[in-house]
């Protein structure tokens, strides 16, 4: 199997499944279309993804993902930077988001696909803590400028879902688009 994305969590997460993968990444241009609502986008960047680390092989399988978190009407992706990671996670302060991820697994051309959701809520947050937590530079790397197996975890009063989907790869969902292929062949 190859796993499109060079994100260490992913690779971290889809290593505790006991699975055989390769790392193959694939660059997409991830800018959000005009009004397409976080599910869509998603799931279009995990498609893509996926098929663009499929092109001109057969045989392989293929897994893409991409994690995006969405605050009302407003759709969070990784901050460019400190100042933007601040904005970002005042935005979150105190509030309920959801967490998307987008999973799709493309063999010989085929593609299925499935959305994990999750619905997180923030505790409000101090101005201080989110410039100290923006500064340490973990915000970069991460959809909604946090992360929640790292120094957010203290930010999350409440969560309805998967864990892992948090973390970006929602396991459950792996294993049955997993299983789901296997029943096809």
């Amino acid at each position: 199997m190859i796993l499109a994305s060079a994100s260490p969590r992913r690779r971290e997460l889809l290593g505790r499944l006991g699975l055989e993968f390769e790392v193959r990444p694939a660059a997409v241009d991830e800018t959000p279309q005009d009004g397409e609502n976080p599910e869509a986008l998603a799931l279009r960047l995990a498609r893509a993804k996926a098929l663009a680390s499929a092109a001109g092989r057969s045989g392989e399988r293929v897994l893409g993902a991409d994690t995006v978190v969405a605050r009302d009407a407003a759709i969070l992706g990784k901050p460019a930077n400190a100042s933007e990671a601040e904005q970002m996670l005042a935005l979150l302060s105190g509030a309920e988001h959801r967490v998307v991820t987008g999973l799709a697994l493309v063999e010989d051309g085929a593609v299925a696909e499935t959305c994990a959701v999750a619905r997180v809520w923030f505790r409000p947050l101090l101005p201080e803590e989110i410039a100290r937590y923006a500064a340490g530079g973990e915000p970069l790397d991460a959809a909604g400028g946090y992360a929640i197996q790292g120094g957010a975890a203290g930010f999350i009063s409440r969560m309805v879902g998967s864990y892992t989907n948090v973390v970006g790869l929602p396991l459950s969902e792996v294993v049955r688009l997993l299983r789901e292929k296997e029943h096809r062949t």
